[in-house]
């Protein structure tokens, strides 16, 4: 008869060495992405969107075109007197619209990835919290740069000639670039407080449309009553559209310039942390 160990093992004992080499990612595995790289990737996610959906680009590339040709043609005669002097005045203006009314769209985007689930994944990837947020908005720097090109040259076209030359064009571009991702943290946050996408085009426009045409991107303000200038004076797409029109004509308009930073400023430390809260809240 052959007798049988009663005895049970117990577990195995594991010692801190073997278990942080069990824990240890293999020789292969790539660090985790840093703050710079994840949100670079999720740029070029939105990149890859445009690609795959190029009728995206149609605000940036026919809108522009139309609101110059229309602008130029209907107000030129009868506010400077030829097209040629007044498309001086007015395409800085309109490129500083067209690219201010495009900053909507990363609120719009952000909020149907919310809808569709697509951020709930997002947020369990062991990346950099803000990663998501800032690819889009980086991802639409691209859309600004594409609607700049269009509407640079529809105006060379039609006779715009800056006097600053390239570099004034380059430092003017540059300088709403910088502005208009400030500014899009304010869609951002609505994007994620917003229940839909139509909400977030609703509000967006409620607040788009009067900066912009309660601004000096059609007019000199000093034709308005003095209520509405106190208001166009102090508007930051007015002092924006003083800025690029200085820059491109070859001037330093140093106190634009400083307004303008001043309102990206703000707006990122305003719009950045409450955006991260409603993230994390969410």
């Amino acid at each position: 008869m052959v007798k049988t160990d009663d005895r049970t093992e117990g577990p195995a004992r594991v010692s801190a060495e073997s278990l942080a080499e069990l824990l240890a990612p293999p020789p292969g595995r790539r660090p985790r992405a840093g703050a710079p790289t994840a949100s670079m990737a999720f740029g070029w996610r939105a990149m890859l969107k445009i690609k795959h959906v190029p009728e995206q680009l149609f605000d940036v590339t026919a809108m522009p075109i139309m609101m110059v040709l229309m602008f130029t043609y209907l107000f030129g005669g009868a506010l400077a007197g030829s097209t040629e002097e007044y498309i001086q005045f007015l395409l800085p203006g309109i490129l500083v619209m067209s690219i201010v009314m495009t900053t909507m769209y990363t609120g719009i985007s952000l909020n149907t990835d919310i809808a569709k689930g697509v951020f709930d994944r997002f947020r369990t990837l062991p990346i950099w919290r803000p990663a998501p947020m800032v690819g889009y908005l980086l991802g639409d720097v691209l859309r600004y740069t594409v609607a700049a090109v269009v509407i640079l040259t529809v105006g060379l076209i039609l006779g715009f000639r800056p006097d600053g030359g390239p570099l004034g064009v380059l430092a003017g571009v540059a300088l709403l670039l910088v502005f208009s991702f400030a500014f899009s943290w304010v869609w951002t946050m609505f994007g994620l407080l917003l229940r839909s996408e139509k909400s977030v085009m609703g509000v967006s426009m409620m607040v788009i449309f009067p900066l912009s045409f309660l601004s000096n991107v059609f007019v000199d303000p000093g034709t308005m009553p003095g209520w509405l200038q106190a208001f166009v004076n102090n508007s930051p797409v007015s002092h924006l559209c003083d800025a690029v029109r200085g820059l491109t004509a070859g001037d330093m308009p140093s106190a634009a310039i400083a307004w303008v930073l001043g309102w990206s400023a703000l707006f990122l430390l305003v719009f950045g942390p409450v955006t991260m809260r409603l993230y994390a809240r969410r």
